[in-house]
């Protein structure tokens, strides 16, 4: 089962051959190898509350991470409890209404070639998972409700940056490396994280809820919480492409 929160310092303080184990093949101390090779995005979550001052210990750690000309472009808006319930039952509520997602940055185009298959991939690794079979409309449906409700998750890391700094290419490319290190220190520590930009579809909604000023860019959101064990989708494991598919060495003697 799942590491409790009380747990935690200890479970984090262990050192790297510590055999405390949870929930996914979770260890303390994992060395940075095994903490690459066995993260995973989790979409199902215990309920369990997150302490404000481990997601703090989790923010201290991930702000460590390069930033172009050290500018840390970034701002986190971190929400749990009635802030979050609104916002999802806002966020679904007008996109199960057929509202257009209202976005600050320019998403990507429709998905074709192996772009397309990678996506279509996965996502049959999870419907599988799930037990949802492609002629299952109420399956699916529930499992896009659940995207925008962030999974049920108990806390949303809102990800944003100075809007001053726009056109903002280097500043979404270090919120993309803060991203990653909240996703990596917060599985260190035995949480579970699926970055979820459904969560977010409505801009405007979401700075009614958190009052983040318009002079700030919202990029994405983490869905954050303890894993649940249970939960088939969160065993899924997405592939990856080998090295030499994407891999271009220029000038190596051997």
């Amino acid at each position: 089962m799942s590491p409790s929160p009380a747990d935690t310092p200890s479970l984090a303080a262990a050192a790297p051959d510590a055999t405390v184990t949870g929930a996914l093949g979770w260890r303390a101390g994992m060395d940075f190898t095994t903490l690459m090779a066995s993260r995973r995005s989790v979409r199902g979550f215990t309920g369990q509350p997150v302490p404000r001052a481990l997601v703090d210990a989790i923010v201290a750690v991930a702000k460590r991470v390069p930033s172009s000309m050290n500018v840390q472009p970034w701002h986190i808006h971190a929400l749990s409890g009635a802030p979050l319930e609104e916002l999802r039952r806002r966020n679904s509520a007008m996109m199960r209404a057929g509202a257009e997602p209202v976005s600050d940055i320019v998403t990507h185009t429709p998905y074709v070639g192996e772009h397309r298959r990678r996506q279509v991939d996965v996502a049959k690794q999870l419907f599988g998972a799930m037990g949802i079979a492609r002629e299952d409309a109420a399956g699916r449906d529930d499992w896009v409700m659940r995207g925008f409700r962030q999974f049920d998750a108990p806390v949303s890391l809102i990800l944003t940056y100075d809007r001053i700094l726009d056109p903002g290419m280097n500043s979404v490319f270090d919120l993309g490396q803060l991203c990653c290190g909240i996703v990596l220190a917060a599985w260190d520590r035995g949480l579970g994280c699926v970055v979820n930009s459904q969560g977010i579809q409505r801009s405007d909604v979401v700075r009614d809820i958190t009052g983040i000023p318009d002079d700030h860019v919202i990029v994405n959101c983490i869905a954050m919480g303890w894993p649940d064990e249970d939960f088939p989708a969160n065993h899924v494991r997405s592939a990856r492409e080998p090295n030499a598919a994407f891999t271009h060495y220029i000038g190596f003697a051997n």
